[in-house]
């Protein structure tokens, strides 16, 4: 149903990553945002926020979500006013559209087979958050058939937030896995809830394990209640 939809935005979305002399990132984040709106219009999608209020308004900040399928960061985006990106798996972000989108918001892509690689996305991430960028990461690492229940965070998703010093904005996604990967074509409604930040003063002194263990509590408690 979006086929036209697609010819018209994947040129356009090339064009802008290639020339951003001229489209900076409050323009590229609008046109991903219409696009978005497209495919929620076409898909049947509502998608209900709630916490907006409780986003920084000054600074870079990272929001760590529970990871339930391939609308997760899209629902995310359309309701985040202020421009965002995120962290994908390398391997999953050079599929067709996904990649444009990735350019356009100028996402990292986490190359789970190379250490090294993984390390300076983390330094990477970190210096731009610090700049004032804001970012959303998935610590679960994968979403397959995770539904409404949530895996183990890894730690080490943490140690970009350590480095930033940065404010933590834990996102609990409620029925994000239903728009792409069920088959109907139902109206389907999404949740996105932004929970109160927790500010680098709060989680200093914490290991990575315990700040995981701690987001995801607060997630959890949203996304089963």
């Amino acid at each position: 149903s979006c086929f036209f939809l697609i010819l018209y935005y994947v040129p356009k979305m090339s064009y802008y990553a290639r020339h951003g002399e001229k489209y900076d990132e409050e323009t590229c984040y609008r046109m991903a945002q219409v696009m978005i709106e497209h495919v929620k219009k076409r898909g049947r999608i509502e998608t209900v926020a709630s916490g907006m209020e409780n986003l920084p308004t000054e600074g870079g900040y990272i929001m760590f979500a529970n990871h339930q399928g391939k609308y997760d960061a899209l629902g995310v985006i359309s309701v985040h006013e202020k421009p965002c990106t995120y962290v994908m798996d390398a391997k999953r972000s050079h599929l067709f559209i996904v990649t444009q989108l990735c350019e356009l918001l100028k996402a990292k892509r986490l190359d789970k087979t190379d250490l090294r690689q993984q390390v300076q996305v983390i330094n990477d991430v970190a210096t731009e958050v610090k700049a004032g960028r804001r970012y959303i990461l998935f610590p679960e690492g994968g979403y397959d058939h995770n539904h409404n229940s949530l895996r183990g965070f890894l730690p080490g998703s943490f140690k970009i937030a350590q480095k930033a010093k940065c404010p933590i904005v834990p996102v609990a996604l409620k029925n994000c896995f239903v728009p792409f990967d069920s088959n109907t074509v139902r109206p389907v409604t999404v949740e996105v809830h932004f929970l109160d930040p927790i500010p680098y003063e709060e989680y200093q002194g914490m290991k990575t394990t315990e700040i995981a263990e701690m987001v995801k509590k607060r997630i959890e408690a949203v996304v089963t209640a």
